[in-house]
This record gives structure tokens, C-alpha cells and sequence, in this order.
């Protein structure tokens, strides 16, 4: 009994077993069947959604362009009924009836016989009517009853009409009719896997078929059937599966499912670290990409990127304050808005050169830096210092540029105001050197006023006659007048000489460069430098070449710096060297092909090392009267002109001071003709 009890366990568990392996094969093939009339009945339904569209855009076959909203020409009406027929072939005929039902305009399929050649459009005009009636009292589409159209060879159709009444004027009001074959619809609705597995009716309620479509015929194991609603119409949709029962013997699919579902499963496992992998990866990113945008952000630098043809791809947010427009406004401007109006013919030249690469010196100079103008939204023009270099992409090719642009504005703003505030301060140096030689001015004028003023008194004398004696004879009084109105004459312009120079020198001008002789500059300062030499005794000589040099210079200021280093030269020698030994020199000479080179040599007793380091040193001064300005304000004159100020020392055998200026372009005249003189020294008269 025991081993009767195990083996009825094990049948019961096989029979279960197989009952299970049955009853899911089956009901698998049923879903499968239930499946495929869902799925047919959804495509005939939007077949002929479709088709209602279609219908209704084709319009009304009238005369004109009259109150129909969709009025055409018959012509064109039947061309557009051609082409809807051929393109649907379920469609056997398109009619156009008027508001009376009468057929107006018909248009049959090309691919088969007209339908009603045999049976007459008449005899199966009553579901027709009929239908449109109901459509007309909807004012909606309308399908009529399935009917039977007879064909040649003893077969036939079977048909459905869909009726669309035309909104419009009732005198031209009408509808249009289409013929439709339930055969040829259900193949278009059928899938090529579908009409290989099932066969696909459209059946009456009492199991008559109307029409098939699908390979196979059907086994009647497996059905489902689906309803398929029209307005006006009910169609009933039958799927039977072509596959019969299953059978006993288990497929293959069960295993190939099994040995599929672990390499799923291995895949998946896969896949599960490939993706932790790439989540890591992502985070990294994310996190790069933070950092970046928060760097971009932090910078005061704009910077900005732009894409070949010019568009801007990205800017960061201290370039859209520079500017004043937000990244949105810039990256959708065709050209940059903050280029200004009159310069924007020159970016456009310049960048078309630099996108065919005809302009290697700008790259260079833009990865170098280049200073040009930019415009902010309000109009405001503002300087800025642009260094571009090229933007290249993963695979090495060109993608655009990327710029860094400084806003320097500010920093103009401040050169303005040091440039302003060291013409101050010469003007102020200027004035204090005017001050201390106010003095020396008023003894070099003293000399001409007090012979003038003898020469006048002397001519006053000659001619009043004498006392008691005998006048001079006319010719010899004439000789003397004239003599001593020479002399006058030469006084005055001496005393005037010597106003000029101060007064040139005072004035205050723009700062312009010109083209001066070096001689013109030391015969400029002359007057002033003898003019306290001769007070302390100091003897003056001048060594120039023939000819003299030609600079590019501010005369004003250079004049300034020969001014100060030679009254700085006259008084260290005033008081610790002998009078006999008392010589300045100024010296002027060729430094090369490009640049002047001016001189000062004193006889003094030298410069300190612990003054020498901070001589030039703004307001340090070793003189109790002095401001501790002049040679400052000689080393920013001339390093203005990218020339440099420099001195030797030593204790005991004096100091000279050198600057350089850049020479002006020599003639070409000049350079074709003979070697120019040595240099012929020239002595100044000894004060």
C-alpha cells in the first residue's frame, strides 16, 4: 500500500504537472488569439479615423470659390479622389451627392472593375441613403449596414458606405460617400505576423462571415472576438488561431527560456556593475563640472568661448557683468551686441581673416595680449585686454576660440590720474626752480637794465651842449648816438632772451612729441644754466656732433630733465670743490642707430652709496631746501620716452648722469651722402 500511495503521489504530481504545462500552453495561445483581435479591431477603427480625415479634406466639387468652405473645381476634386484612391485600396468609390442624394461627381478605384457595374449604384442605394440621412441629422459621419456587391467571374464584395455631410451653404450643402471593401480593409489592418498565425473575419451576429483576410485558416481551438463600433454600424471581429491544441510532448521553448534566463541573468549582473561604474563615473563629472562652474564663477577675469563662424557657446558671469548682458542675450546675438557700431567692419574683417587663417601675426598677438574696445549695454565704451588662444576638441580639430578679457578701464583711469597728477608735479618742480632763480634773474637782468640805462644818460649828455666849451662836431655825435642805441639794443634783447626762457620753460603745455634737434634742447636750457653758473662760478662747456642728432620727444619735459640734472650738477660742486675746478659738461652723442644719448658730468665730490640707493627715491632730498622731486620726475620723463636714466660716481672725481631718447628717422637724403664730421667740442663763456 505504501508503495501504491507513492505511486499514485507521483502520477497525481505528473498529472498535475502536465495538467499545469497544458493549461498554460493554452491559455498562453488564448492570450496570444484575444491579443490579436485587440489589436486588429484597434487598427481598423483608426483605418477608418484615418480615412474620415482624409475624406473630410477633400472637400466639395464646386464651381468657384463660393460660401463651401472647402469648394474646388470637379477637375481637382476628382484628381484628389484619384490619389486618395490609390492610395487606400480598401476604398472601391468616392461619390459626391448634393443635399437631394443624387450622385454629382463619382470617381471608382483604379485597381479593380468599378464595383457597381454589374448590380447598379441604385440597387444598393437604400443602406446608402439611409446612412446619410443619420449623418445629416448628426451633422457627424455615419456608416450604413454591410450589403454584398456582386463582381465579375461570380465573385463579389462585401461593402460598407461612410457618409461625411459637407458644412456650408444649404444651396450648395451635400456629402460625400465612400464605398469601402471589409476584405481588403482587414488586410490592411493585419500585421504580416498576424495574417501568418490567425485567420481574421468580420462575421454577422448569427456566425455568418462577411470577409476573411489572414494566411491560414483558422483551427476554431482558440477565438476571440472584438466589437468593432461605427457610428450608424456595429462590425463583429473574429481572430481564430491557426494553432491547434498543445501537445503532450514538451517543446524546447521551456529550456531555451531557462538557459535564456541565465544569460539574462549574467547580464544583468553585468550590467549592474557597468552601471555603479558609470555612476561613479557620472559623479565624478558632476563634481568636476561644479568645481569648474564654481571657478568660473569666483573669477573676476571674463571669460568667453566662441565657435568658428563667430557665435558666442558660453561666457561665465563676470563677462555678462562687464558687458551688461546676460549669457542668454549673448549666446543668441548673431554678432556680439557689445561691439561697438563704428569698429564693428574691423572685428568683422578681423575675423574672417583669423577663420580662413590668413592672420598668424593676430593669433600670436592674442595669445600675447592685444588691448581693444568693447561697448556695455547702456553704450559705454571701456578698454580691455584680450588674450585668445584656440579651442580644440577630444579628436584634435579646431572647435573655435577661447578668450580671457580683462576689463582695464580702471586701470586707465588710474594712468590718467598719475599722468595728471606728474604733470602737477612738474609744473610744481618748474615753478620751485623759477623760485630759486628768481634771484639769479634779477642779477642777470640787472646788467643790461644798468647799461641801458648808461647808454640812454651818455646819448642825453651828447646832446646837450656843453658848458662854456665847444659841441662835438655833428658826424663824430651821429657815430656815438648810433653806438650807444646799438648798445641798448643789444641789452634789451639780452634782458628779453633771458625772460623767454624762463617764461618757455614755465609755461604749461600738453605733452606732444615732435622732432627736435639735441641742439635745440641744450641751447634751449643754456640761458638758464649760465645763468647760475656765472653765480657760483661755474664754467659751462657743450660738446656736440655735426650735425647734431635729431629725437622724437615732449620738448617741454626733456628740456625739464636737462635742466634739473644740470643745476643738481652746478650745486654739488659749490661748496666741496676749489672754484678753479668748477666745469659742467653737457655732452650729447649717438648711443646707436636708434637712440640719443645726453650727458652731465659735474667735478663734485661724488655721491654716497647709502644716498646713491635711494636717490631716486620720490621726496628724499639731502638738501635742506629741496622737495626731493627732480630726479624722479627726470627717470618717469624719461622712461615715458622708453629711454633710461642712469649715473656714474666716484668719491672725489664727480658724478655723470646719462639718459637715452629714441632718434628720429634719418632722410634718406641724409644717409646716401658723406660721413657725417667728428664731434667739435664747443665752450660755453665761464660764469
Amino acid at each position: 500500500m505504501l508503495w501504491a500511495a507513492l505511486v499514485a503521489l507521483l502520477l497525481v504530481a505528473q498529472t498535475l504537472l502536465l495538467a499545469l504545462t497544458l493549461n498554460y500552453e493554452t491559455s498562453r495561445a488564448q492570450e496570444t488569439t484575444d491579443a490579436v483581435a485587440t489589436e486588429v479591431a484597434a487598427e481598423v477603427r483608426r483605418q477608418l479615423t484615418a480615412l474620415q480625415q482624409q475624406l473630410h479634406a477633400l472637400g466639395t466639387p464646386l464651381e468657384g470659390q463660393g460660401s463651401a468652405p472647402a469648394a474646388a473645381a470637379p477637375a481637382t476634386w476628382r484628381h484628389e479622389a484619384q490619389a486618395l484612391l490609390r492610395e487606400r485600396r480598401a476604398l472601391m468609390r468616392i461619390e459626391w451627392r448634393g443635399a437631394d442624394g443624387a450622385v454629382a461627381e463619382a470617381v471608382d478605384t483604379p485597381y479593380l472593375a468599378p464595383v457597381f457595374a454589374l448590380l447598379g449604384r441604385g440597387a444598393a442605394d437604400g443602406e446608402t441613403l439611409a446612412a446619410c440621412a443619420a449623418a445629416e441629422r448628426a451633422r457627424a459621419p455615419a456608416f450604413s449596414r454591410s450589403y454584398f456587391v456582386p463582381m465579375a467571374g461570380g465573385l463579389g464584395l462585401e461593402m460598407v458606405d461612410l457618409c461625411l455631410p459637407q458644412p456650408g451653404d444649404p444651396a450648395r450643402a451635400g456629402s460625400v460617400v465612400a464605398t469601402i471593401a471589409l476584405a481588403p480593409l482587414l488586410e490592411a489592418s493585419l500585421t504580416p505576423a498576424q495574417a501568418r498565425s490567425h485567420e481574421i473575419t468580420f462575421t454577422e451576429g448569427d456566425g455568418t462571415r462577411l470577409a476573411r483576410a489572414g494566411v491560414p485558416r483558422g483551427a476554431g481551438i482558440f477565438r476571440a472576438e472584438r466589437l468593432v463600433d461605427l457610428s450608424g454600424a456595429t462590425l463583429q471581429l473574429r481572430a481564430d488561431s491557426a494553432a491547434g491544441a498543445p501537445q503532450l510532448i514538451p517543446n524546447l521553448s521551456t529550456a531555451l527560456v531557462l538557459g535564456l534566463s541565465l544569460a539574462l541573468f549574467a547580464l544583468v549582473l553585468l550590467l549592474a556593475r557597468d552601471v555603479r561604474r558609470r555612476a561613479a563615473a557620472e559623479r565624478a563629472l558632476a563634481d568636476a563640472l561644479a568645481l569648474r562652474k564654481a571657478m568660473d564663477d569666483a573669477l573676476v577675469t571674463g571669460l568667453r568661448a566662441r565657435t568658428l563662424d563667430g557665435r558666442i557657446s558660453y561666457v561665465n558671469p563676470a563677462f555678462c557683468a562687464m558687458v551688461g548682458y546676460s549669457s542668454a542675450e549673448l549666446m543668441a546675438a548673431e554678432e556680439p551686441p557689445y561691439w561697438p557700431p563704428e569698429r564693428r567692419d574691423e572685428y568683422r574683417a578681423r575675423l574672417a581673416a583669423r577663420r580662413a587663417g590668413h592672420d598668424a601675426t593676430l593669433d600670436e598677438a592674442l595669445r600675447e595680449g592685444v588691448e581693444t574696445e568693447f561697448m556695455r549695454k547702456g553704450g559705454e565704451r571701456f578698454p580691455v585686454m584680450v588674450y585668445e588662444a584656440p579651442l580644440v576638441d577630444p579628436r584634435g580639430r579646431a572647435s573655435g576660440w577661447m578668450s580671457a578679457v580683462l576689463d582695464i578701464s580702471a586701470q586707465r583711469r588710474i594712468e590718467e590720474l598719475s599722468r595728471q597728477q606728474q604733470e602737477r608735479l612738474q609744473a610744481t618742480a618748474r615753478l620751485a626752480t623759477v623760485g630759486e632763480m628768481a634771484s639769479l634773474l634779477s642779477h642777470e637782468l640787472n646788467q643790461p637794465l644798468a647799461a641801458i640805462s648808461s647808454y640812454a644818460s651818455g646819448s642825453l649828455n651828447l646832446l646837450q651842449p656843453a658848458a662854456g666849451g665847444a659841441s662835438p662836431p655833428a658826424e663824430e655825435m651821429g657815430a656815438l648816438l648810433r653806438q650807444a642805441l646799438e648798445r641798448i639794443a643789444e641789452q634789451a634783447e639780452r634782458a628779453g632772451r633771458v625772460i623767454k626762457s624762463v617764461h618757455d620753460f614755465v609755461r604749461r603745455r600738453e605733452q606732444q612729441h615732435e622732432t627736435v634737434g639735441a641742439d635745440q634742447l641744450v641751447d634751449a636750457v643754456l640761458p638758464l644754466v649760465r645763468l647760475q653758473a656765472r653765480k657760483s662760478g661755474t664754467r659751462v662747456e657743450v660738446e656736440l656732433p655735426q650735425p647734431a642728432p635729431r629725437v622724437r620727444c615732449d620738448r617741454t619735459m626733456v628740456e625739464q630733465v636737462l635742466l634739473n640734472l644740470t643745476r643738481n650738477g652746478i650745486q654739488a660742486m659749490e661748496s666741496a670743490t676749489p672754484l678753479a675746478a668748477r666745469e659742467l659738461t653737457i655732452r650729447v652723442g649717438r648711443a646707436d642707430a636708434r637712440g640719443v644719448v645726453f650727458g652731465v658730468e659735474d667735478a663734485g665730490p661724488g655721491i654716497e652709496p647709502e644716498v646713491a640707493a635711494r636717490l631716486f627715491t620720490p621726496f628724499y632730498t639731502t638738501r635742506r631746501d629741496g622737495m626731493g622731486l627732480g630726479l624722479s620726475l627726470c627717470r618717469t620723463v624719461v622712461e615715458q620716452h622708453g629711454g633710461v636714466l642712469d649715473f656714474e660716481t666716484a668719491p672725489g672725481r664727480g658724478t655723470t648722469f646719462r639718459f637715452t631718447l629714441p632718434a628720429a628717422p634719418q632722410p634718406a637724403a641724409a644717409d646716401a651722402g658723406a660721413p657725417a664730421p667728428a664731434a667739435a667740442p664747443t665752450s660755453g663763456a665761464p660764469g
